[in-house]
Parts: C-alpha cells; structure tokens; sequence
C-alpha cells in the first residue's frame, strides 16, 4: 500500500490473471505513461514519454542535462495540462547554439536515441571533481534503500527510480517514471530547485543499468559518483573515464563492481 497520494503516477485496471489454468479477474496498478513536449525559448527540443508526476523537475533536469541551462540559473517554466501531450515551456533566456536538438519522439527507455550528432554527445560529456569513494557497506546497500523508496514499482513492477544520495547514506530527492532518464532528469531538477547543483556532495544511483545517457547526466549534474543496480555500456565506461566520473554497477545483494574509479583512470 502507498503512504504517498500517487499525483497521476499510477492507474488502476481491470485485468485477467491467469494460472495453471484457471483464470481470475483482478484489479491491476498500472504506471502511468504520456508524452510530454519540450520547449525551451519557444523552440521544441523534444518530446519524450514520462510518468507526468513532476513535469517541472523533468523539464529542468533536462536542461541541465543538455546544457540548456546552467545548474545556478533560475529558469521560468510553463506548463499545459492537455490530452494527449502535456506541453512543457521553459523560458532560459537565450538557446545555446551548441546544443544537439532530438529528433522525433525518444522513448521512455532512452535519453540519447533520436539525437541528430551522437558525436557532440560524446565530446560534451562534462568533466566532474573527483570526490571521495563511498564507503564500501554503504554501496553495497544502495540498492535495498532505493528500492524501498520504489512507492510506483511496488505496485506497477513497471517504473524507473533514481535518487541522490549522500556519502552517509541519506536520501536527499528520489523519483519515479516510465523511463529510466526520466527519473534522473526528475532528480536533477528537484537539486536544481533546492539549489543544490552541482550534486557532487551526493551519489546518483539507478535501479537499472547505466547506459552513455545516464553517465552524460550525472556528469552534467556534477555528481562524482554513479552507481547502477545493474550493468553498464561500455560507452558509459569511456564517457565515465573522459569525464572522471566514479562509475559502480551491479550494486546488489551486498556486492559491487567498480568499472570506473577517477584516482587510477581520469584521463587528462
């Protein structure tokens, strides 16, 4: 049972459970997806598929991420509520001209599909302090502390977290979407609120596998730290090395595997 009000994150549905043959119909949690379009300074930068909980967040987190906005600058968003887009305008002040546009629609599962120049992305990863490790017994429990923030999964089995955390073990922001980049962009934006940008105080964790995307957001961010439930890419390995950016993955059942650690790999 949630302890939270689900604010359009979940629906409930009428469903046909089927087992060994016999069949039942129950009432399912479903997690919420629509898509939501992106304006930056009037310009459309992307429509992307989300769980529409924190459009706000998302919508900031991005920017950052795309080096549409800097993490110190205050931006003015707008939101329209309509069927079937939810239309999200941010107003920064100037479009940078470096920025790569998306192209078409990006699916819920991938933050970087869809981008006209892959090599701009690669080549803009954003270099990042180096930071102290995390203690070893804190990462190896980073999975079991996100997932009991997990309110959507629990009832779906269909959502994405991230959260950032401290050195210590605190949680400062976590969320939830359909989509994996989604819930980092979500994070970002609520640090970005709080003024707590660049995140290198805490660690970004995901409750999946940390793809190319995943890495050029913590970057962006200025989080030292990213740790994965799951495996990486080995472009995120690259980008990870490039940037300095500490990079952990199978954090899970009180093991880990650093892939990327700054001290032995930074590249200069």
């Amino acid at each position: 049972m949630t302890t939270k009000p689900l604010h359009g994150r979940a629906r409930r549905h009428t469903a046909d459970r089927h087992t060994n043959g016999w069949s039942v119909q129950s009432e399912e949690w479903l997690v919420v997806e629509q898509a939501l379009e992106l304006q930056v300074d009037g310009t459309v930068i992307a429509t992307t598929m989300c769980t529409p909980d924190d459009p706000k967040s998302l919508a900031i987190g991005f920017c950052v991420a795309e080096g549409l906005l800097a993490p110190e600058v205050v931006a003015d968003v707008e939101i329209v509520a309509t069927e079937p887009v939810l239309r999200v305008s941010v107003s920064t002040g100037h479009l940078p001209g470096s920025v790569t546009a998306r192209l078409g629609t990006v699916s819920a599962s991938c933050g970087a599909c869809g981008t006209a120049d892959m090599a701009a992305l690669i080549n803009g990863v954003t270099n990042v302090p180096c930071t102290p490790p995390p203690v070893g017994e804190l990462v190896a429990a980073l999975a079991t502390q996100l997932r009991a923030q997990q309110e959507v999964f629990a009832l779906t089995g269909g959502s994405h977290a991230a959260a950032a955390i401290t050195l210590d073990g605190r949680v400062v922001e976590v969320a939830e979407d359909v989509g994996r980049h989604n819930a980092v962009d979500k994070v970002v934006g609520r640090l970005h609120a709080r003024q707590l940008l660049p995140a290198s105080e805490y660690v970004l964790v995901l409750s999946g596998r940390a793809s190319f995307e995943m890495v050029q957001k913590a970057c962006a961010a200025g989080f030292g730290t990213l740790v994965a439930v799951s495996a990486p890419s080995s472009l995120a390995v690259d980008a990870a090395q490039r940037a300095g950016l500490r990079l952990i993955g199978f954090a899970r059942d009180d093991r880990y595997t650093t892939y990327v650690e700054p001290n032995h790999h930074r590249s200069t």
